[in-house]
């Protein structure tokens, strides 16, 4: 799809295609919708009933949240003390 004439050159895209989500997470169109199935990548913004977009800002949170090659996987314990508090006190 051209972009829009009414946008300056230098303003990039807020929101982009399949394909272009892909290779802007530097992976094949197929690869990318694997992603997206099991949760690694996010999920479309529905412009209409058959056209979907992807957010750029999504997609950096969602590649910020790859592991790094080589680093353990950090595991987000911040609110199970909550949890453990809150059942503690149910006793």
């Amino acid at each position: 799809m051209p972009r829009q004439a009414a946008l300056p050159p230098t303003l990039p895209p807020r929101l982009i295609s399949r394909e272009a989500a892909a290779a802007y997470v530097c992976v094949s169109p197929n690869t990318f919708d694997e992603m997206v199935q099991d949760g690694r990548m996010p999920r479309p913004r529905r412009l209409s009933d058959r056209r979907k977009a992807w957010d750029v800002r999504s997609l950096d949170a969602a590649i910020d949240a790859l592991p790094v090659d080589g680093e353990a996987p950090t595991i987000d314990d911040t609110w199970n003390d909550i949890d453990a508090a809150q059942a503690a006190a149910a006793r």
